[in-house]
């Protein structure tokens, strides 16, 4: 059968046509033959990623990313993952944007499930993560330092204008003056420490001797109080007590009207009594010494006895 020259031409437009489009789509990192798995991934921030970045899993490329694009209604961004293998990915795997080093944008990581079945198929979406790269976590980590060498910067120049106004030139003057003083000071200190260093070593002797007797006075006081136990001094003590007690006891009684000394302190009628006694010894006794002739009469011519009177007042004198 014999082609057409018009056949060829519309063969060659539509494979030129079709070339053209794989071309088109092979420049935009699609292939029209690949027959690849495809999942997505939602997040709130993909700084630092780019399309082509590599999809890994523990390390081991498996994928690369298509395209990034932002939804309409809620401003995230929908990420396409090219999975280029058959492993199995969990559902509630994680897709975890990282950084791994300095030098290099960011990729992403897939972290599998493995305890869950339910595998997911092309065009499923997996659980998003992001995890701070070295210069995120060094600038995470730096930023409340800054904020405290901030703070501290403020409180030293705050001190140091407190002390520069403190510091004035009255205030230096007066300082200057001290310190002046206080090494006059240090230089008598001196002078006087090397006194008191020749005063010792002269009189080493006799320090020693002081020393001696200072240890013989801690023996002496050490024998006295070998010598109070000895003495039982404590059964001398509650002997003492015994003895206060039994004057306490005496007093109480005395106190009371108890025994004689209480009776005559506490009896009226007894008090009365001894006081009348006394006075009538006493003015027998002056009767006595006034008319003795009345006691005792000594005559040889049988003279008779006075009557007796008593006498008026104890200054009563005798009748010549």
């Amino acid at each position: 059968m014999k082609i057409t020259r018009e056949v060829k031409t519309a063969i060659l437009v539509i494979s030129s046509i079709l070339l053209c489009f794989w071309g088109y789509t092979f420049l935009k990192g699609k292939n029209l033959f690949d027959n690849s798995r495809k999942f997505y991934v939602v997040y709130d921030n993909v700084e630092g990623l780019a399309p082509s970045a590599a999809v890994t899993i523990n390390g081991l490329t498996v994928g690369k990313i298509n395209t990034i694009t932002i939804q309409e209604n809620t401003g995230k961004l929908l990420v396409e993952i090219q999975m280029n293998n058959d492993f199995p990915i969990a559902k509630s795997s994680t897709a975890s944007i990282y950084e791994p080093g300095f030098i290099g944008g960011k990729q992403i990581a897939i972290t599998p499930n493995f305890e869950d079945k339910n595998y997911a198929e092309s065009g499923d979406y997996l659980q998003p993560e992001v995890k701070l790269g070295l210069t995120a976590s060094l600038e995470k980590n730096l930023a409340p330092i800054q904020e405290k060498l901030d703070k501290l910067l403020l409180n030293a120049d705050a001190m140091i204008t407190n002390i520069n106004n403190v510091l004035d030139a009255n205030t230096q003057a007066n300082l200057k003056k001290t310190i002046a003083e206080l090494n006059t000071t240090m230089t008598n200190f001196s002078a006087v420490s090397g006194d008191l260093k020749k005063i010792t070593s002269e009189n080493k002797e006799k320090l020693g001797s002081m020393v001696a007797n200072l240890d013989k006075t801690t023996g002496n006081f050490a024998k006295i109080s070998e010598d109070l136990e000895k003495a039982k001094l404590g059964a001398t003590v509650e002997n003492l007590e015994k003895t206060l007690a039994n004057v306490n006891k005496l007093m109480a009684d005395m106190e009371s009207g108890k025994g004689t000394m209480g009776k005559l302190m506490k009896d009226e009628a007894m008090y009365n009594n001894l006081t009348k006694a006394s006075k009538e010894i006493e003015l027998l006794l002056q009767d006595l010494r006034l008319h003795p002739t009345r006691y005792v009469n000594v005559s040889l011519f049988g003279k008779k006895e006075k009557p007796y009177v008593a006498p008026t007042t104890a200054t009563e004198q005798p009748k010549k």
